[in-house]
């Protein structure tokens, strides 16, 4: 290997280590300074001693709890919006098209992530109308944010979830004591709502995989009756697939058919 390999290695590596203090050396005092202000119950952070003395710095366990949440918001924002259904739906599509890796995964993902932002729109628009708003202004306290922002999203899960799933996780659950859909617990909502999209979205990749089945099944038959046994029927039916695909304009209907499906 070249020696200049490494010597830039090296100075890459020394550069993002400095950058990397400068940022502890900014973070860690406002850290201490906004528990002081807070004076919240912290945990030891990092102990700094220099020549007049020591200081110990500590984070507060409202952040660490915040710090751990944020990691798992995306999967949960994820599994409470049309995510699941979408990216499922778009899985079998390939599979049925037998294109292996195209679509690759990085652009079927881009594609339900802003379908997702599309069909939930209007929920967005809610939330952030009834509850960010006031409460960034200052109008509304965290727990009537809160309330706020979770209304519109439990009616978008509760317009997707079928009655069977709720009913059987609540019988899982031995919660009977609910009279309306507001008094489901999202405990209870999140899991049914799940579960109700996967069926959904195995219904709609059945409906996919129909035509494509028949494609397979006529150019098999075709092969086998002209004695073409070590030609293989995937290879011959790929490009009838992508045929009726795109002069059926698929992709129009399929993601016209996925935003419809949402409809309240």
């Amino acid at each position: 290997m070249n020696p200049r390999f490494y010597s830039r290695q090296r100075t890459w590596l020394v550069v993002g280590l400095a950058m990397l203090g400068a940022l502890s050396i900014a973070v860690v005092p406002s850290l201490a300074h906004a528990q002081a202000q807070v004076g919240g119950v912290g945990i030891p952070l990092v102990n700094v001693t220099n020549a007049s003395g020591g200081s110990q710095y500590s984070l507060t366990l409202q952040l660490l709890a915040l710090m751990t949440t944020l990691t798992l918001l995306p999967s949960l924002l994820l599994m409470m919006t049309s995510f699941v259904r979408v990216i499922i739906v778009m899985s079998l599509l390939r599979q049925a098209l037998g294109t292996g890796q195209t679509p690759p995964n990085l652009v079927l993902v881009g594609l339900a992530m802003f379908l997702t932002l599309f069909i939930m729109q209007p929920v967005l628009n809610e939330v952030y109308n009834n509850a960010l708003l006031p409460y960034m202004d200052g109008k509304a306290s965290f727990d009537v944010a809160l309330a706020a922002a979770e209304a519109p999203i439990r009616g978008f899960m509760l317009n997707q979830t079928r009655e069977d799933d709720i009913a059987m996780f609540m019988d899982i659950a031995r919660n009977t004591t609910f009279t309306s859909p507001a008094d489901v617990p999202f405990t209870t909502l999140v899991p049914a709502f799940i579960t109700s999209e996967l069926k959904s979205a195995f219904t709609i990749g059945f409906l996919i995989y129909i035509p494509f089945v028949v494609i397979d099944l006529i150019v098999a038959s075709v092969l086998m009756s002209l004695g073409m046994m070590m030609l293989s029927p995937v290879l011959v039916a790929l490009p009838f697939k992508l045929m009726l695909f795109v002069l059926a304009d698929g992709w129009n209907l399929l993601v016209g058919s996925l935003a419809a499906s949402f409809a309240p």
